[in-house]
């Protein structure tokens, strides 16, 4: 299933925005509602979106105003505006932002399943209601999904995948491709009240809220001490006036019913919206007027203890959406930066980074105090008990939610380190911040495949990334096109033989595939003997965007796994495929939480290396014994060729520059 022509269902400022990015990713898209002025309205908004987009880049130099205007142009010129469903008929993929009442949403999903083609995906914009209900209007319930974008939609880039419970494996990976396809970063989710990233934000502010009433204290010491402490890019109470009051309010009421007194409501913040003070859209009244705030309360914070409160809270409820399988450990931290402003650029971490950070000993101590002084909301989660439990500590110990590298002793090279664990080494991929695989890695993966297959009583190597979020995105197409041809072919010769030593040698090598995994990192963990995968894995070989076909490996070795059909599918599509359809492909060997991943890769490690290294070898050597050394020759001839054409400077240079390629076929 592919997305050739989108829709928007609902005008005004949230569904202009939508549209604007489905345009910008060069998209045809209709945008409907049942009165023309919401129309109008969300195709002015598209414009000044993308007037604004077009101005900063002419300002930095990287277009000229003529070229804004006729990119500006181009972009207008996809949207459409109507009031019928006269232009659904070939639609791919519908977004529905109508108001957030399942009776309206649940009218509007009749109509599309009536006016749309039956290949069609029908997805929803809401923030926190049941997609399964909606679902259950149309006659298409496994092509229904949740896709639920973070205001301003131009500017945040989460946009968060919720599976229904009849919604496909499938539609789940077109609309995370059709999410990446418009520049935005998916995470995938299950169905509950706030999905992710609210449910931890309403948690969390809504244990602000109630200390404020309940101590009387100074909203704006409040805030202070929350972005003094790095805890978010505002105080909650400034960003609910940003947000919209009403809006706020609508998510804290949902889940205050949904989950009962865990999640507070603020009386003040009630008060206000019934007297229309909302914010910033009305006016800039909300929680605060000219600097001064609306409700009651003068009485100053204890900082250390709302800082305690903001973040266990958050942890908290991250751990229960784990251990309730709504969400993966990697997608909830992802979530957060994406759609909450935690950057750890900025030193804002997400739930889990943060308390890996911090040592997992020393927040199940804090939490512990909480709740003898505020109650069983601040009962430890059975997921971090199990991790303090085994000395899965954090940072400093290695090992937390995430695995972290701890280099063995002496000389280590600069993008990839080594670890050794008794018979087990890790290779650890370093090269910050995508792990792409650079000419530099292929040199220090090398170096270090060489140190372990010399180590005495070292039986595997476990590749892994030391970047919590990414495992490789791919080959470093820079570095690549730095080099001239003699070096370039080199490289490939040189990439080749490692990766093909990896399939041979007595070593046995498995690869902890924790996040993405795309193009020349997709073809480093097939050369590995086993992958595991963790729930957040993706996997992809999208060269075929950028008009170049794989160079290390990816047309022959994914069709050993996944069969001829499948591997040509993914080459020639070059979308990406997730972990549960990797393991149903044969792409991936086993799949593990993103908690488990690394000890799961180390018990495989462990396993392999205590098997005879003559038979492991042997048998390494001979399975599926054939062609493949005459199908690299035939791949780096077509690598060559590929690389050198006309189309793939253009996909490169599109590529650099973040922009859709025209292909000439020359």
């Amino acid at each position: 299933m592919f997305v050739s022509k989108a829709a928007v269902v609902g005008g005004g400022t949230m569904g202009g925005e939508i549209a604007q990015a489905i345009a910008a990713a060069d998209i045809p898209v209709v945008v409907k509602d049942i009165d023309r002025k919401f129309v109008d309205a969300a195709v002015e908004k598209a414009r000044a979106v993308t007037e604004g987009q077009l101005a900063r880049l002419v300002k930095k130099e990287k277009l000229t105003q003529a070229q804004a205007d006729a990119r500006l142009a181009e972009v207008m010129g996809l949207v459409t505006g109507t009031t019928t469903y006269e232009e659904f008929g070939d639609v791919d993929f519908v977004v529905e932002a109508v108001p957030e009442r399942m009776e309206i949403k649940q009218a509007v999903f009749r109509e599309l399943d009536a006016a749309t083609p039956g290949h069609a995906i029908l997805a929803s914009n809401t923030s926190s209601l049941s997609i399964t209900e909606m679902a259950e209007t149309t006659l298409r319930t496994d092509k229904v999904v949740g896709f639920h974008f973070f205001y301003p939609a131009s500017v945040m880039p989460l946009v968060e995948v919720i599976a229904g419970e009849d919604t496909s494996e499938e539609t789940a990976t077109v609309a995370y491709n059709f999410a990446q396809a418009i520049k935005k970063q998916p995470i995938v989710c299950g169905e509950v009240p706030g999905f992710v990233v609210n449910r931890i934000l309403m948690a969390t502010i809504g244990e602000i809220w109630r200390a404020q009433e309940e101590q009387g204290l100074s909203l704006k010491a409040i805030d202070e001490a929350i972005a003094g402490a790095q805890l978010a890019p505002m105080g909650p109470f400034f960003l609910t006036d940003l947000l919209g009051l009403d809006t706020v309010l609508h998510v804290a009421e949902h889940l205050a019913e949904s989950y009962g007194e865990t999640f507070y409501v603020h009386q003040g913040l009630k008060q206000l919206v019934a007297d229309g003070k909302l914010g910033a859209k009305s006016g800039g009244e909300g929680f605060f007027k000219d600097g001064e705030q609306n409700v009651p309360g003068e009485a100053e914070p204890d900082a250390e203890e709302m800082v305690a409160m903001f973040t266990c809270r958050a942890l908290i409820e991250a751990c229960l959406l784990v251990e309730e399988g709504v969400c993966s450990v990697r997608d909830i931290d992802v979530g957060m930066m994406a759609g909450a402003g935690l950057d750890p650029r900025k030193g804002l971490l997400p739930p889990f980074w943060k308390a890996d950070v911090e040592g997992l000993d020393q927040v199940l101590e804090r939490m512990e105090g909480l709740r003898e002084r505020h109650g069983d909301r601040f009962s430890p989660p059975v997921l971090l008990r199990r991790l303090v439990a085994q000395g899965r500590l954090g940072m400093a110990a290695g090992q937390g939610f995430y695995p972290y590298p701890r280099p063995d002793e002496g000389e280590q090279a600069e993008t990839v380190k080594l670890e050794t664990r008794g018979e087990v080494a890790i290779a650890w991929l370093a090269n910050a911040p995508m792990n792409a695989v650079s000419p530099d890695v292929i040199r220090d993966l090398g170096a270090v495949w060489e140190r372990v297959k010399a180590a005495d009583g070292v039986g595997a190597m476990v590749i892994a990334s030391s970047i919590p979020l990414v495992f490789s995105a791919g080959a470093d197409i820079k570095a690549f096109t730095q080099m001239d041809e003699s070096g370039g072919e080199e490289l490939i010769h040189t990439a080749h033989a490692l990766l093909r030593d990896f399939g041979q040698a007595g070593v046995a090598t498995v690869a902890a595939v924790n996040a993405l995994a795309f193009g020349g990192g997709c073809e480093l963990a097939m050369a590995c003997d086993v992958r595991i995968a963790a729930e957040a894995a993706v996997f992809g070989q999208p060269e075929v965007k950028l008009g170049i076909i794989p160079g290390f490996g990816g047309t022959q070795r994914l069709p050993r796994l996944v069969g001829p059909n499948k591997a040509l599918e993914m080459n020639l599509v070059g979308d990406a495929i997730l972990a549960g359809e990797a393991l149903e492909s044969g792409l991936a060997n086993r799949v593990a939480p993103d908690h488990e991943l690394f000890e799961t890769a180390l018990m495989w490690g462990r396993k392999l290396a205590s098997q005879a290294p003559v038979a492991v070898e042997q048998i390494k050597r001979v399975s599926h014994a054939g062609d493949l050394d005459q199908g690299i020759e035939a791949e780096k001839g077509g690598f060559a060729t590929a690389f050198r054409s006309e189309d793939a400077k253009e996909g490169i240079g599109a590529f650099l520059s973040k922009r859709t390629p025209k292909w000439s076929g020359k």
